[in-house]
C-alpha cells in the first residue's frame, strides 16, 4: 500500500513530484493564456458588437465569413499552417519557450525568478532581448489560439446583440434621441454580455488548464503537453494530478462567472 501511496504521488514524465511538475509548468500555460486573453476575448466580443451594428452590410457579412472559416478550421491542421508559414518559411516565430543561448541564461542561478513567467522575468532582470525571444516564441500560439477562438465569441456576440438590439427599450431610446454610441454601449451592449461571459469565461477555463494540442504543436513545455505526455506513458499519477488541477480551475472559474453576472447585470443578485 505504501509502495503504491509512493508510486501516485510521482511523475514518470519528469521524473519528479506531480505536484511539483503542474506547478512547474503551469507558468508557461498562464503566460500563454494571459497573452491570448485580449485577442481572443477582447477582439472576439468588439467584432461581434460591429457586426451586429452593420447587419447585413459588408462588414458583417466580411466579418462573418471569417469567423465561420476560423471555427471551422481544425486547430491542429491551423496551428501547423502557422507553424510552416511563420517558422518554417519566413523563419520568424520559432516553436517551444525560448531560444537555446536564452534558456541557458534563464537557468544560471544569478537570473532571477520572481513570476517565472518568461517575459515578466526578463523585464524584472532587465534582460530585453531575453524579453523579445520570449515574445517571438509565443506569438504563434497565441495567433492560433485567437484566430480559431474568437470565431466562435464572435458569433455569440453578434447574435446576442442582434437579439437586444430588438427589444423595446433600444427602440425607445433610439426614438427619444439618445446618441446612437450611448444605445450601442449603454443600452445594448451590457445586456447582451451574459451570454457572451459564459463563452468568454468557458475559453478562459480552457486556457489556463492547458491547450493541449497547441502546446504539443508548438512545443511549450506547459500543463496541456504535461498531461499528453503523461496519457501517452500511462502515468496514471500524473494523469490524475492534472484531472484535479482542471476541476479546482473549473470550479474556480464557474464561481468568478457567477460573480460577473451580477456586475454586467443588475437584475442578478448574489445572495
Amino acid at each position: 500500500m505504501n509502495a503504491l501511496q509512493g508510486d501516485l504521488g510521482w511523475s514518470q514524465v519528469g521524473k519528479e513530484p506531480v505536484l511539483k511538475a503542474i506547478l512547474g509548468r503551469f507558468p508557461y500555460t498562464l503566460e500563454l493564456a494571459l497573452y491570448a486573453l485580449f485577442p481572443v476575448v477582447g477582439v472576439g466580443i468588439w467584432l461581434g458588437v460591429k457586426a451586429a451594428v452593420k447587419r447585413d452590410k459588408f462588414l458583417d457579412h466580411f466579418i462573418r465569413i471569417v469567423a465561420i472559416i476560423g471555427w471551422s478550421f481544425p486547430d491542429f491542421v491551423f496551428g501547423l499552417l502557422v507553424l510552416m508559414i511563420f517558422y518554417s518559411v519566413l523563419g520568424w516565430f520559432p516553436p517551444g519557450n525560448l531560444s537555446l543561448w536564452a534558456e541557458q541564461i534563464v537557468k544560471s542561478p544569478n537570473y532571477l525568478k520572481v513570476t517565472h513567467l518568461l517575459t515578466i522575468d526578463a523585464l524584472i532582470n532587465g534582460r530585453f532581448d531575453i524579453f523579445l525571444d520570449a515574445l517571438r516564441h509565443i506569438v504563434g500560439p497565441v495567433i492560433t489560439l485567437s484566430f480559431l477562438w474568437w470565431a466562435y465569441l464572435l458569433r455569440i456576440t453578434r447574435s446576442s446583440m442582434l437579439e437586444v438590439l430588438s427589444k423595446e427599450y433600444v427602440r425607445t431610446a433610439r426614438a427619444k434621441g439618445v446618441p446612437e454610441r450611448d444605445v450601442i454601449h449603454k443600452h445594448a451592449k451590457r445586456n447582451a454580455m451574459i451570454p457572451v461571459v459564459t463563452v468568454a469565461g468557458a475559453m478562459v477555463i480552457g486556457l489556463l488548464s492547458g491547450t493541449v494540442i497547441i502546446e504539443v504543436i508548438f512545443n511549450r513545455t506547459g500543463i496541456g503537453q504535461l498531461a499528453a505526455r503523461a496519457a501517452v506513458e500511462l502515468d496514471y499519477a500524473t494523469v490524475l494530478g492534472t484531472t484535479l488541477f482542471y476541476s479546482i480551475i473549473l470550479v474556480l472559474g464557474n464561481l468568478i462567472i457567477d460573480i460577473l453576472y451580477a456586475v454586467f447585470d443588475p437584475r442578478v443578485r448574489l445572495s
